[in-house]
């Protein structure tokens, strides 16, 4: 981070960082609103964010958790792996071991400008949206994998557009590779659209305020985060706290996986070390280093209140000690679908439950600690075209040492909406069968866990259909004596049978065939 000594004029850091927040903002909008695919129009599964010159995150809108930290790191790779950026181009990328995160997470990145001032980048805007297909050996690219090769098409950076003009040859190339390309071509289109108007709207900005002063305040609304983020760890009793919790399994082998934290609290300064966690697996389920940054940035992020921007500087006095190989940074070729959406969350649940042996009067019990990933594709009858069907499902949230928790919401890593049943139904060959509050689901306790969600959905073609789940083997844990939340649950309904399906399984539907989705419960909190 450059240092400035500039004397800092608050009311103007003040109106520029709300000012970088509402482009982010904006770029979200226009990315919904142009988007073809219901899990980006109606679930808002994307990400948009701007950065300095040197990769830094000045600003991301308040979208989804499980990009923070990592879409810094796409846009160094970008910076890193593309020669002679300029004015009009657009880098894409999908690469988990090259800045992405899971392959149907497609992030592009397009470079500022000002016209006559600057001969190199003074930002970037970055946009990122998760793609129901991008191809891979299951619809909906979430398989149970055993390599990335079997995820789907792997885009490492690459032009996607330059000198303001699309290279075809790279667009044919995705949409050759993917089940959906009408509907893959109209969400890129809205990613595209949404990279130009920020960079509109920053080129604006710096004709407003100056290439000079805005280029200062960028970096020091990066030192403000980070001193907010150093007055946080001196309130924290210096100490090293530790927890280990698992994952339930691979989707390959039985046995659980462990994840193990140590965070070193000393002054103003933090160290995060996941040294003793588990060898990455032969399963999807391994994250790659920047999901682990991503769920630093949110737990810290967390703590500091709302008010504090979303930028790279909340990290820059904590370390991460993530050991390569392991299922917390893993080397490729790993199979790394469920990482991204799975291991994240168990990673946030061991870092706050370390945290609460330093911070008990503020840190939750476990939330439902997973995302209930499902998706479900094939050839639709009805309408006369393929489909893939993505979606994640809420749960119950951890009780907090003053209240109960939160029933039936996205919580931690993913941010998303549910997917209206009216949408559900007008878009897939579905009916919604039941979506209910799991009853008594939450952990009880002096305040009760949330509950968790039973969504039921028949589909009325043949098709595939894959589940990426946790937490239905282990529980969500309850602090100060508060029990567990009630473990999820997957179920198959053909002619009136239940047969009770893994927690990470693909599997061949027939036409009227239900699948029932129990979601965890969050933890309670205190003694009942």
């Amino acid at each position: 981070m450059t240092k400035t000594t500039e004397k800092p004029n608050p009311v103007l850091i003040e109106i520029i960082k709300y000012r970088f927040s509402s482009i982010a903002e904006e770029m979200g909008i226009i990315l919904r609103r142009a988007s073809y695919s219901s899990n980006i129009k109606e679930r808002r599964d994307y990400s948009c964010a701007i950065f300095d010159a040197n990769s830094n995150m000045i600003s991301q809108a308040a979208h989804i958790p499980v990009h923070l930290g990592s879409m810094p790191l796409s846009v160094m790779s970008a910076i890193a792996n593309t020669t002679n950026i300029k004015d009009g181009d657009i880098i894409a990328l999908n690469d988990p071991f090259k800045g992405g995160t899971h392959l149907p997470d497609i992030t592009l990145i397009s470079p500022v400008f000002v016209p006559g001032e600057s001969r190199s980048p003074i930002a970037f805007v970055a946009s990122r949206a998760h793609h129901a297909d991008v191809g891979g050996m299951t619809p909906g690219s979430m398989p149970v994998s055993t390599e990335i090769y079997q995820e789907g098409i792997i885009i490492p950076p690459i032009k996607l557009y330059e000198n303001g003009k699309l290279c075809t040859q790279a667009m044919d190339i995705i949409l050759s590779n993917v089940r959906t390309p009408k509907e893959r071509k109209g969400d890129i289109s809205a990613q595209i659209a949404a990279n130009q108007r920020g960079v509109q709207r920053m080129q604006e900005v710096v004709s407003q305020y100056g290439l000079t002063n805005t280029a200062s305040h960028m970096s020091l609304l990066l030192q403000y985060t980070e001193n907010l983020t150093r007055n946080l760890l001196k309130r924290i009793p210096n100490g090293v706290y530790s927890f280990t919790d698992y994952l339930d399994d691979d989707g390959i082998s039985n046995k659980k996986i462990s994840i193990k934290v140590r965070i070193h609290i000393f002054d103003d300064k933090a160290i995060v070390d996941f040294t003793g966690t588990a060898k990455q697996q032969k399963g999807s389920i391994n994250a790659v280093y920047g999901i682990t940054v991503s769920a630093v940035f949110y737990v810290f992020r967390c703590l500091l209140g709302l008010d504090v921007p979303n930028n790279s500087g909340c990290l820059k006095p904590i370390t991460i000690i993530a050991p390569e190989g392991t299922v917390v940074n893993a080397k490729s070729p790993a199979a790394v679908a469920a990482g991204n959406v799975e291991t994240s969350q168990r990673i946030v649940d061991i870092l706050f439950g370390a945290l609460a042996k330093a911070m008990p009067e503020i840190i939750p019990a476990a939330s439902q600690g997973t995302m209930n990933n499902i998706t479900i594709g094939g050839f639709d009858p009805f309408r006369k075209r393929y489909f893939a069907y993505y979606e994640t499902i809420g749960g119950g949230t951890g009780a907090l040492p003053y209240r109960d928790g939160v029933d039936a919401i996205h919580s931690h890593m993913t941010n998303t909406l549910n997917t209206p049943i009216e949408a559900l139904e007008y878009t897939f060959p579905f009916q919604v069968m039941k979506y209910e509050i799991r009853e008594n689901s939450g952990g009880t306790g002096k305040f009760n866990g949330g509950n968790g969600i039973i969504r039921e959905i028949k589909v009325l073609c043949d098709s595939e259909a894959t589940l990426l789940s946790e937490r239905r083997k282990t529980s969500p844990y309850g602090l100060n004596g508060g029990k567990s939340g009630k473990e999820g649950k997957n179920l198959l309904i053909r002619n009136n049978e239940q047969i009770l399906l893994p927690g990470k399984c693909s599997i061949s539907l027939r036409a009227n065939d239900i699948i029932r989705i129990h979601t965890p419960g969050g933890g309670g909190f205190g003694k009942p």
